[in-house]
């Protein structure tokens, strides 16, 4: 889960960073990119990924 909303974020970055875009100066693709790795981190970590679940 937290994977997928770390390429949402990469990909809004590298869309923003093609138009030469920011977003009222409070979302710039600095912000997503440090977003983006923040969730990445979190998917590492193992939060989100389900594997702590048991099933019986």
């Amino acid at each position: 889960m937290f994977a997928t909303i770390a390429a949402i974020l990469f990909g809004l970055a590298l869309l923003l960073e093609l138009l030469g875009e920011n977003i009222q100066n409070l979302v710039t693709t600095t912000t997503l990119t440090l977003a983006g790795l923040v969730f990445l981190a979190l998917h590492m970590a193992g939060y989100g990924s389900g594997a702590g679940r048991r099933r019986r």
